[in-house]
């Protein structure tokens, strides 16, 4: 019984965030495509956006790419050790794009809660 229980108290933290590696300057769809075709499961997709927070979590930067049925295409790279979060309306597709042959690693998590985001970064004077 207190196997069950510490396990059912373990598996919402494993849920958390899923790690992807790209090699070989591969481009990975996140979201967007549809069931078999995503390589992330948004559970937030039927909202009208939600975010994902995307963490670079290797030794190299690669870029995070959202693009609109409209083909409105918004880029952002993310360098090692930076985490970004990127808003992501419903019909909006995700991928994360390899920008070298060396191995890019990233953690990605969905929220719709304000208050799962981290803080954002200081002014600059």
């Amino acid at each position: 019984m207190k196997k069950l229980i510490l396990l059912l108290l373990f598996i919402p933290l494993v849920s958390l965030g899923q790690t992807f590696e790209l090699t070989n300057g591969q481009n990975m769809c996140m979201i967007g495509k549809g069931k078999g075709q995503d390589a992330t499961i948004n559970p937030y997709a039927d909202k009208e956006y939600s975010y994902a927070l995307i963490e670079n979590i290797g030794l190299v930067e690669f870029k995070i790419r959202v693009e609109s049925i409209e083909n409105e295409i918004r880029e952002f790279i993310i360098k090692p050790s930076d985490k970004v979060v990127v808003k992501i309306y419903r019909a909006e597709i995700l991928y994360l794009d390899s920008l070298t042959l060396d191995k890019a690693e990233a953690k990605i998590m969905y929220t719709i809660n304000d208050s799962d985001l981290p803080p954002p970064p200081p002014p600059i004077d």
